[in-house]
């Protein structure tokens, strides 16, 4: 009785085993590939190969650097027009500003002759190397190209230093700052995969993802070295982005069986375009004015356009007026005062009409104090005197 009870079972396990071997499962399903955080990296994957972060730095960088600059040092006001013999001023700030954006640290290079500040030069962040200082401050800077490295270091309790590192806010590091793109980087990573996976569909024309099934006509089973072998051919030949949509060549009664969904059902677009929205909030660029559907925030363009000078823009420029004073003062006599034309800029005309309006509507405030508000020179008013001799 035990015999037959023992037979009865191999041949239950056996009918099982060939059952499971008839329905051959293509898992497509393997591990996400993130990009590395480091500058090299997020540049390349990030400005050279998505367009989403390549418009959002190029706006800013552009906008940022078109807004003017005065200063009524005759030593910094040349500086600010010539900074060096390949730049003008705004191209030095476009280069500057997209290092900040990309890697969250922007430097600029003094060149000292005399004692006095004659050129500036934008550095890459990637060659830079922060020397660490006393309480968390850089002591010095190192920067390597072309095979060679130099070496900058503060003066003493005077404060000048030759290199200006302007830093975003970073909460884990004392020496760099983080960089907007590698607060979006998954975003990234998503938006290129939807891209290269797009694009692989349209190469292919079809995509398979299912089950093999070996019909009856087939055989009862397939062998252990043919069963490895198709597995192993699957994997190479299907398994992968790179693979996607390639068709699949039967033989010997197998059946395909597909299972997933496909990419429309997915809705592809649609995470594409919420990656895309990722990417922008990061930067501070309102998503209506990279062209992504689907967001409804603003009312109309010129809204947005002007969300983004106020929010994006503006900050960034004060910061560098006011990171430029307390740089370069310490080199020259007398204090630097870097204005910003702030009533130049196109997009914020409304504002400053309507500013003027409120000011001009206020009769409590004489006319001199109304153009101190305004940010306008202040009028001599009184007698004129005569000078002592």
């Amino acid at each position: 009785m035990l015999e037959i009870i023992t037979r009865k079972f191999k041949l239950a396990t056996e009918a099982k085993s060939s059952a499971a071997r008839n329905l051959i499962s293509l898992d497509m399903q393997g591990q996400a590939a993130w990009t590395p955080r480091n500058y090299r990296s997020l540049a390349q994957e990030g400005y050279a190969q998505n367009a989403i972060v390549y418009r959002c730095v190029r706006m800013i960088a552009e906008a940022a650097a078109s807004v003017s600059m005065q200063c009524d040092h005759p030593v910094i006001k040349d500086l600010l027009i010539h900074p060096n013999t390949e730049q003008d001023f705004t191209e030095l700030l476009e280069a500057h500003y997209g290092f900040l954006l990309l890697s969250g640290n922007g430097y600029l290079e003094a060149v000292i002759l005399e004692g006095v500040p004659k050129e500036l030069y934008a550095l890459r962040p990637d060659r830079m190397k922060v020397i660490p200082g006393a309480g968390g401050r850089p002591g010095g800077w190192e920067y390597r190209a072309g095979g060679r490295k130099a070496r900058f270091t503060r003066f003493g309790l005077s404060n000048q230093s030759p290199i200006l590192q302007m830093r975003l806010f970073n909460p884990t590091n004392d020496y760099y700052g983080q960089s907007p793109l590698e607060a979006a980087a998954f975003a990234v990573d998503i938006h290129n995969a939807g891209a290269k996976w797009n694009k692989a569909l349209l190469d292919n024309a079809a995509r398979p993802s299912g089950a093999l099934v070996l019909s009856a006509q087939g055989g009862d089973r397939l062998g252990d070295e043919q069963f490895e072998r198709l597995k192993a051919e699957l994997a190479e030949a299907h398994q992968g982005m790179q693979n996607a949509g390639r068709p699949m060549l039967l033989e010997g009664g197998l059946d395909w069986k597909p299972m997933s969904h496909a990419p429309s059902d997915m809705e592809f677009l649609q995470s594409r375009h919420a990656a895309a929205r990722e990417i922008a909030l990061a930067f501070g660029v309102p998503p209506m004015l990279l062209g992504i559907p689907g967001d409804n925030t603003y009312a109309n363009y010129r809204e947005a356009n002007l969300a983004f000078w106020r929010q994006a823009i503006l900050p960034l420029v004060r910061k560098m007026a006011r990171s430029l004073e307390g740089w370069l003062t310490p080199w020259v006599d007398g204090k630097v005062v870097i204005s910003i034309a702030e009533d130049a800029i196109p997009a914020l005309c409304e504002d400053v009409g309507s500013r003027w309006e409120r000011l001009s509507k206020a009769d409590f405030l004489t006319n001199e104090e109304k153009r101190k508000l305004a940010g306008l020179e202040q009028k001599e008013s009184g007698v004129m005197r005569e000078h002592p001799e």
